[in-house]
């Protein structure tokens, strides 16, 4: 073999070397560009800033008890049954419910009680029942309540999800070690669960509805009023069980 003709294979293995080198080193680069983008994806729903804090209506509840409001005794009991996510859940808690409150709730005839309705909507759904739930342990469900609503921004946006929700309860002033400590064990996924079933037992389709119950000679009945409504058709409902009642 010629020195020439040994050259021009010396030349061919150092081209292909560099093919190879070049090769390794763009699938290196590939792969780490691919490694960043996904650490992005994750750890940047972390960093980005939480957003403006809006601040919930002032609402005057009596009798408080966990996620009830009201005489346990009263002739009639309203169960709302609610999403945090539901736009017309958020109509029914601005215009009437503080209506309602005042009007019913604090006069002894209505015994109020809000539940969700499971995943009805979303996971964000399922997050922030179990957030009020859990601030319910600490006295302040409504307060949570109150708070979710005033900050919906539509369905499954990020309005709810941890981080959001552990700046709300630090706004409303809870425990933060023992409301994580609650949140973070999902402590009442199942009764957020259960409400759901409940609902749907109950004949709920749709978010807000509320079941009026009430006893007529040792019978109880019951009426479904559904969707975000006015303070005059519960008035007309609940006026309509007294006189059943003879009240």
């Amino acid at each position: 073999m010629t020195t020439k003709e040994m050259s021009k294979r010396q030349l061919r293995r150092e081209q292909m070397r560099r093919r190879e080198m070049r090769s390794r080193l763009l699938g290196i680069g590939l792969i780490s560009v691919g490694a960043l983008i996904l650490a992005f994806w994750f750890i940047y729903p972390m960093l980005k800033p939480i957003g403006d804090i809006a601040e919930p209506p002032v609402i005057t509840r009596t009798n408080v008890d966990f996620n009830a409001v009201g005489n346990p005794d009263a002739p009639i009991k309203i169960e709302e049954y609610s999403d945090f996510q539901c736009p017309y859940c958020r109509v029914f808690f601005e215009n009437t419910e503080k209506q309602l409150l005042s009007t019913y709730v604090a006069d002894g005839t209505v015994y109020f009680v809000y539940r969700s309705f499971g995943t009805f909507i979303g996971p964000e759904s399922a997050a922030a029942a179990e957030a009020a739930y859990c601030a319910g342990d600490q006295g302040k469900f409504w307060e949570m309540h109150d708070i979710l609503f005033a900050n919906q921004t539509g369905e499954n946006a990020g309005a709810y999800s941890d981080r959001r929700i552990a700046a709300y309860a630090g706004r409303i002033g809870l425990d933060r070690k023992e409301f994580n400590s609650c949140f973070n064990s999902r402590k009442y996924a199942d009764m957020v669960e259960q409400d759901g079933k409940d609902g749907l037992l109950a004949g709920i389709q749709a978010t807000p509805s509320f079941v009026l119950s009430y006893t007529v000679n040792g019978e109880t009945k019951t009426r479904i009023i559904q969707g975000a409504r006015s303070l005059d058709v519960f008035q007309q409902e609940i006026e309509a069980a007294l006189a059943e009642m003879g009240q």
